[in-house]
């Protein structure tokens, strides 16, 4: 296996990391900035209110975006297997 092969695989690696994260994250920062305007809007600077919103909107993100996460994860084993079926044997 080729350093550029492995350097791919990083590569890839790394941007599903980034494409499995970012809904996720998304999510918890747009309910955050709507908690923590409504929270200065209200005057109530309490920092466990915004917890609970943002665990739920977190916790249906995932629910809804399990299946595309499933299939993003399939398509990068399938990638390294077809890598791996590409290694010359010694």
């Amino acid at each position: 296996m080729t350093q550029d092969v492995v350097m791919e695989i990083f590569r890839e690696a790394i941007m599903l990391a980034f494409k499995l994260a970012l809904p996720v994250l998304l999510v918890a920062m747009i309910v955050g900035l709507v908690i923590a305007i409504l929270q200065a809007a209200t005057q109530i600077h309490e920092q466990t209110i915004s917890f609970a919103p943002k665990a739920i909107a977190v916790g249906l993100t995932l629910f809804f975006m399990a299946p595309w996460m499933i299939n993003e994860i399939l398509d990068f084993v399938n990638f390294i297997f077809e890598k791996m079926a590409q290694v010359p044997i010694t």
